[in-house]
């Protein structure tokens, strides 16, 4: 059995077809992990929905995002927006079979024995492998019960921007949805900054990128990470791979083989 790791999918579902060609994926005998973003800007969000769910246990996803905005206007009411190309899933008679699926879906896959472990954006550098997984079920908890409506109604927002001890309710829910599907540069007191998207070199005053941060907690686990498509699937850090590589702004779609460390890559359109 193989296990490719693939980063922000955003309805190219073309793309993803020609990758998993390349790289001979079986569906019988080997596993897909995805790092969040399935869905939105790209063309086909509806079909690499379905694909996803079809494989059923081969397939492991966590929530990036997009998921998460798709899931807030389905169960939250929330608006579209001028640049969300949603609507054929919101649209698809099997939406409510689908989206049921996508909620269901963790915010961090954590497998201790091979020593890997995945999030859409992340963990910050206090968090342990493990201390993000426990944080993450709290999330989890809520998304998979009645109580969803409410949270993706509350789930928008910038505040708070750093832990603390003591936080609760949907304070603590926000923040902690932010770190793993949000976060990119972030402060050594690990306070978030949630506008800048430029690359490595481009951190605002007293952030840095948060994989590069100084003494991190996961530090010895290896980490995959999507979110990110200015880094170009580069990451200064210690076992952390980055695996978007811009595949819907017309860069690439990337799979990392996680047995041996090998890249494979597609171009966002056939030439």
């Amino acid at each position: 059995m193989a296990i490719y790791a693939i980063g922000d999918i955003q309805g190219c579902y073309e793309p993803l077809q020609r990758l998993l060609a390349l790289v001979q994926f079986d569906p019988h005998k080997d596993q897909l992990w995805l790092a969040g973003d399935l869905v939105n800007r790209g063309p086909q969000s509806l079909e690499v929905l379905r694909f996803a769910k079809s494989l059923g246990h081969r397939v492991r996803c966590v929530l990036g995002n997009h998921d998460l905005h798709l899931l807030a206007m389905h169960y939250g009411g929330h608006s579209s927006r001028s640049s969300d190309t949603l609507t054929p899933v919101l649209n698809a008679p099997d939406r409510d079979e689908l989206l049921d699926w996508l909620r269901f879906q963790p915010l961090v896959v954590l497998d201790e024995a091979r020593n890997w472990c995945m999030s859409h954006a992340g963990i910050p550098p206090a968090w342990s492998a493990r201390k993000a997984r426990k944080r993450a079920q709290e999330v989890e908890a809520v998304l998979q019960s009645e109580d969803c409506t409410e949270f993706f109604r509350q789930m928008y927002g910038n505040l708070p921007d750093q832990w603390q001890k003591g936080l609760q309710g949907m304070e603590r829910l926000r923040l902690i949805v932010n770190y793993l599907t949000r976060m990119r540069f972030i402060s050594p007191a690990g306070q978030l900054d949630l506008l800048s998207k430029e690359g490595l070199d481009q951190a605002p005053p007293g952030y840095l990128p948060w994989f590069e941060a100084e003494n991190r907690a996961a530090a010895t686990t290896r980490l995959l990470f999507g979110h990110w498509a200015a880094l170009e699937g580069k990451a200064n850090g210690t076992n952390v791979y980055a695996l978007d590589t811009g595949c819907v702004w017309g860069g690439e779609l990337s799979a990392l083989r996680l047995d041996d460390q090998q890249w494979f890559r597609v171009p966002a359109q056939t030439v």
